[in-house]
This record gives structure tokens, sequence and C-alpha cells, in this order.
């Protein structure tokens, strides 16, 4: 049995692969597609976030430059995706 995640936070600048390109072929696969992707990213450009939602993310969330308000942001992802959205699950 293969691990499916509920959420998937991804970073665009990614040391191997970039992050745009990870998003463009989770949400090119129909096994992957409907598991909700939130870019957290230090970029603030409009094209990077234009770009995020052209491929299928979720949400994009700047991602801060200090530890605190890191995990204050992280926090508010776990709260909003976990508490308040309804996240698509299979069947058992």
């Amino acid at each position: 049995m293969l691990f499916r995640p509920d959420l998937v936070i991804l970073d665009l600048n990614l040391p191997r692969k970039d992050g745009r390109a990870v998003l463009a072929e989770a949400k090119s696969d129909k096994t992957l597609r409907a598991i909700p992707v939130v870019v957290f990213s230090t970029s603030r450009l409009i094209l990077d976030i234009a770009r995020s939602y052209e491929l299928g993310a979720n949400c994009y969330v700047h991602k801060p430059g200090n530890l605190e308000d890191y995990f204050l942001a992280v926090q508010s992802i776990e709260e909003f995706w976990f508490g308040s959205a309804s996240l698509p699950r299979e069947e058992k």
C-alpha cells in the first residue's frame, strides 16, 4: 500500500527540480491531482504567484524570513487545511 498525503506543501526552489515542474506533474497526474498543494515560498513575485495558480496550486503562502513567523505560517496552513477545509480522502 502506497502512502497518499492529504496535503502537499511545496517550495518553488527545490535543489534538483524546480517546484513549478513538480506542481505541473502532480496536477497532470489523475491519481494526484485531487491532493491540495500549498505553495510555500519566499517569492513575492506576482509572476510566481500567478504561475503557481495557473499550474493548479490550491493556495500560495509567503514564507516568512524569521523562525517565529515561519512557525506561525505553518500553523495557519495546518489550521486551515485540517481544521476548516474539507479534503478529498479515499474511502476505507
